[in-house]
């Protein structure tokens, strides 16, 4: 088990969440993927050695790290829900043509927090930014 996982684990066990295996197994999935699967991508990798798990516990252990802040849920408007692990800050870039999603680091958007506060006096907890685009993988089939 890695660092990063073994630490998340301990992080939901303090805040009272019970470890079941599965709950393990989807936590591990996430953090070693980057690829930002959906709940059924999660399912279908899972349930080869968990038969007796459903979806609907995916989406509710989803839901519990999502509370816990240890994963993202990301929507792109038409398609499934994804989920990410790195709640660092982050941006993304999706393919328009197969949807596959990859992360970029830029330096932060403070600012761009702190302008939008003066000038619309709301108080800004955040923001999220995706650029667009089409892979090398989808261009290189043209």
């Amino acid at each position: 088990m890695s660092t990063k996982v073994h630490h998340a684990l301990e992080q939901l066990k303090t805040n009272g969440v019970r470890i079941t295996p599965q709950r393990h197994a989807i936590l591990s999935f996430l953090m070693e993927s980057m690829e930002h699967p959906t709940a059924d991508e999660i399912y279908r990798a899972l349930s080869p050695k968990f038969p007796n798990m459903s979806v609907a516990t995916v989406y509710n252990n989803l839901k519990v790290f999502i509370e816990a802040n240890m994963v993202r849920e990301l929507t792109y408007g038409d398609s499934s829900s994804r989920f990410d692990a790195d709640v660092s800050d982050h941006y993304h870039v999706v393919c328009q043509q197969c949807g596959k999603i990859k992360d970029f680091m830029y330096s932060s958007l403070r600012d761009v927090e702190e302008t939008a506060e003066q000038a619309t006096g709301f108080k800004v907890y955040g923001h999220r930014l995706e650029l667009y685009g089409v892979c090398q993988e989808c261009a290189s089939d043209k």
